[in-house]
């Protein structure tokens, strides 16, 4: 299979994927509605009719006006188009929405917001230090290698954004002075915190013992949510052709779960194309995210 038609296949499996909602535009002609989460868990969404200093009136579809004190309630935020799917239901933005299984994407990490990802293979920790600024740290149980990130996100429009960024890693313990890479990397996406797709060119070069070599790499990638609490995430790691020499690419399609605010799991099952054959990775990607 050529480069062409397997980026082809990904991106249509990415808009199967996220279908229209990351080109949605926001519907300013209805009625201004509101989500209040009060202390004990519990959601009421509608119009608010009036408040004064003790009660908050809402009218919501199901239960009709309703007076909610306001020392139960726990948060209150304007609705936009997207938070409410074809049922009323509303649907939160995604936690931990700048990341998939691997790679990363155009939308900012918020000032003063970290998470961590916990993989089988080792710990990822982002850090949002600035507006549309984020570093973070990835390294493996054996604390080898070491390799630091960054991303400046640039806001297009209101669903575009480009993420440009850097990896920059090196062996810590084992042989320290002679090995280390570096990934610089441009992510152009389309679409919000609930619904995206996008599109990364990077080239990674190694260094080893004085010599170098690098590849361009690519990756195309997309998560949308199709409940409250739960997004299909599809990733790629697309190696293109050297001196004629055929693609290699990991597929990566799966599940996240959102099992509290501040905590996901997320699993999938990848595969590797080379040599003309796909063939299943026999060991899960398994994930955990918590926010710091």
């Amino acid at each position: 299979m050529k480069l062409h038609i397997l980026l082809k296949s990904v991106f249509i499996l990415l808009v199967m994927l996220t279908g229209t909602k990351a080109f949605a535009q926001t519907d300013s002609s209805k009625a201004k509605l509101f989500i209040i989460t009060t202390n004990d868990g519990g959601e009421f969404i509608g119009e608010i009719l009036s408040e004064d200093a003790k009660d908050v009136i809402i009218k919501t579809k199901d239960k009709g006006d309703v007076s909610i004190p306001k020392y139960q309630i726990k948060s209150r935020k304007a609705l936009e188009s997207g938070d409410l799917n074809a049922s009323g239901q509303y649907i939160p933005a995604e936690v931990f929405s700048t990341r998939y299984f691997i790679t990363t994407n155009g939308l900012p990490i918020e000032k003063g917001e970290s998470y961590v990802q916990w993989n089988l293979w080792g710990p990822d920790f982002e850090f949002g230090v600035a507006k549309n600024f984020s570093v973070g740290v990835m390294t493996t149980w054996l604390a080898n290698p070491m390799i630091a990130t960054a991303k400046y996100s640039i806001p297009l429009s209101e669903k575009t954004s480009l993420g440009v960024g850097t990896l920059l890693g090196t062996t810590t313990w084992v042989a320290p002075l002679y090995y280390g890479m570096a990934l610089p990397f441009a992510s152009l996406t389309n679409g919000d915190r609930k619904s995206n797709i996008s599109f990364t060119a990077g080239y990674g070069a190694v260094f080893y013992e004085g010599e170098s070599s690098g590849r361009m790499l690519l990756s195309a990638a997309g998560m949308t949510k199709v409940g409250k609490k739960v997004s299909l995430v599809f990733d790629s790691f697309i190696v293109p052709p050297k001196n004629f020499s055929g693609t290699t690419a990991l597929l990566i399609p799966g599940l996240r779960i959102q099992t509290a605010s501040d905590k996901a799991f997320q699993f999938g099952f990848a595969g590797i194309y080379a040599g003309d054959e796909f063939v299943p990775v026999p060991i899960p990607f398994v994930q955990w995210y918590k926010k710091l």
